[in-house]
Formats: structure tokens, C-alpha cells, sequence
């Protein structure tokens, strides 16, 4: 489903289940992590359809053909620590792809964002990002980054935001900063509670993903 905004939320039967799965408190962080891995393999699948491609001639054991390339070089920015459970399906569709990683976490207690790391180089060797963050919440933690991603030099209209589960306050958060940002939602939940967690949700996606959960 898509919104005038730039924002495709999926509606598939595939994710609907893998998503209902990871909803569970009884999934296990293996199966998490394999869930996590597909949705955002169908992400990186829907969110690449628009991508510009480079004709080539080749030959095949039978005769010539005139074949394609993906000509923008891509690179993968997700957000440390739960954007590392998207980012080896994105790796399969590029596997050539560069991965920087951004260090983002959120304050406990005034929820906003505080950065502590970046491995962007100093002048972007790629011309179009994908941008993963598992969760959007209150929208900070993604907002952040693409305050980063920006300043670094790659407009707005060379990001993509893939995300597996937002709520829609932190959705409406994001599109009011950037509202020419492309972004690529699984599903949206209606409720953000007073502690900045999304509802139903899925719990700590970190914690879920790397089995760091507290009893």
C-alpha cells in the first residue's frame, strides 16, 4: 500500500505471518533472527524495483543476448545495533554492496538519540542508500540518521528507509523532518506507550535478535 508521502507499507501474506511470529514471546532469538532476515529481504525486493538499469550485450552457450546491470552503486547503512538482523538479506540482493554502520542509541530517560559512531568515509563512494533500522518507534533513532546520512552528501532523493515494524507517530515523525524521503514499512502499529515502545510491537529487537534479553 502505498501513501502520497513516499511511505509503501507491504501488505503480503508472507510478512503477515513472519511478522505474526516474531511477535511472539515464545520465538526463540534463532527464529527471530531468520524472520527478521526475510521480511527485510522482501523490503530490500520491493524497495529495489525502481532501480535504474545499465544495458550490456553477453553471450550465452546458445547464442547472444542483450542483458542488464543495476547502475547506481548502492550502499547499506543500518543502525547498530538490531540494523545488523536486516542487513545480510540486503547483502544477498548486493553482495558487493559497502556496509556502514551507524551507532545510534536512545536515552532512557528524555528518549532522544545520542550517536556514537560513524564509519562513513569522508567523501560517499556510492550513489544511493538503503538505510535499516528494524524498528521505528518515536522516529529519533531514523531521523538521526539521516541527519547523518545527509550531511555526509547523499540527498534525500537517494535514500531509502527500510523498516520491519513502525508506529505511526514515529512514522508521522520521520515524514514530517524528511517528507521526500522514500521509506518501505512492513506494517505500522497504531499505539506508542509513555516509554517510547511501539504496541503491540515486538518487544526489543536487539535483545530478540542476539538472545540479551533480561529476565
Amino acid at each position: 500500500m502505498s501513501t502520497p508521502n513516499k511511505v509503501t507499507v507491504l501488505s503480503h501474506p508472507l510478512i503477515n505471518a513472519r511478522l505474526s511470529k516474531l511477535r511472539e514471546m515464545s520465538t526463540p532469538a534463532k527464529e527471530f533472527r531468520e524472520g527478521i532476515h526475510d521480511i527485510s529481504l522482501i523490503l530490500g525486493i520491493e524497495a529495489s524495483r525502481d532501480l535504474e538499469q545499465e544495458s550490456y550485450e553477453g553471450q550465452t552457450p546458445v547464442g547472444p543476448f542483450t542483458g542488464s546491470h543495476i547502475k547506481p552503486r548502492i550502499g547499506l547503512t543500518p543502525i547498530l545495533r538490531a540494523g545488523m538482523g536486516m542487513t545480510d538479506a540486503l547483502l544477498e540482493l548486493f553482495p558487493s554492496a559497502p556496509v556502514y554502520h551507524l551507532g545510534i542509541f536512545r536515552e532512557k530517560t528524555t528518549l532522544q538519540p545520542v550517536e556514537y559512531y560513524s564509519k562513513l568515509p569522508p567523501v560517499p563512494p556510492i550513489d544511493l542508500v538503503f538505510l535499516l533500522d528494524p524498528l521505528i518507534a518515536t522516529g529519533g533513532t531514523a531521523c538521526a540518521a539521516m541527519n547523518m546520512v545527509l550531511e555526509w552528501g547523499i540527498p534525500i532523493k537517494h535514500i531509502k528507509l527500510l523498516c520491519v515494524l513502525a508506529s505511526q507517530d514515529g512514522l508521522k515523525h520521520v515524514q514530517a523532518e524528511y517528507p521526500g524521503l522514500e521509506i518501505w514499512v512492513a506494517a505500522v502499529d497504531p499505539l506508542l506507550t509513555k516509554n517510547g515502545l511501539i504496541s503491540p510491537g515486538l518487544g526489543d529487537t536487539g535483545d530478540r535478535l542476539y538472545n540479551t534479553l533480561k529476565d
